[in-house]
């Protein structure tokens, strides 16, 4: 007959996870969110220069608009710059780890057995800069979903492998 145990845990002697060296995204994927930042800002330019052409009100006050729009474009930028940088993901023993935010620092944590289904998308731009996503779902719904931008294509298929190696053993069990 097994006993009922209920022991105290001390969170001291948890592992840390803040001490955990994250993998970052590829240099190049910085170079692809520049692109889709400038794609961007180019169509908002052509909207704007519309707005110019069809409105003369705004045309009068096209100073105030353009000084605005290179402050959304600066903003833009040293968001998304500060966003790379503070990106970061790990595969470990028993779960994958990722990190990200500016404003708001994020790490999710998920254990392996507890990961449904594994995806590894390539968009156009993606597979020009021979990178991936990797999508990883659990139980959760959209909440314990983890998409890992930015990934070398092939170190993102020898993950996607390995996870896929993790859920093929659980259902086996």
């Amino acid at each position: 007959m097994k006993v009922f145990t209920n022991n105290i845990i001390e969170i001291d002697l948890l592992p840390k996870y803040e001490e955990t060296t994250l993998n970052k995204p590829h240099p190049s994927y910085w170079t692809l969110m520049l692109v889709n930042i400038i794609a961007f800002l180019t169509i908002l330019g052509i909207g704007l220069a519309t707005l110019f052409l069809l409105n003369e009100k705004a045309a009068m006050n096209w100073i105030i608009w353009v000084v605005a729009y290179l402050i959304f474009a600066i903003m833009l930028f040293v968001i998304y710059n500060a966003s790379f940088k503070r990106r970061g993901f790990a595969l470990r023993e028993k779960d994958i780890l990722y990190k990200s935010g500016v404003i708001a620092e994020t790490t999710t944590i998920v254990p392996l057995n507890r990961i449904q289904h594994v995806a590894l998308n390539e968009g156009i731009l993606s597979r020009i800069f021979k990178l991936g996503t990797l999508q990883i779902y659990t139980a959760g719904g959209n909440s314990g979903q983890i998409s890992i931008a930015g990934i070398p294509i092939e170190q993102a298929k020898v993950m996607e492998e390995a996870l896929v190696q993790r859920l093929v053993v659980k259902t086996e069990n």
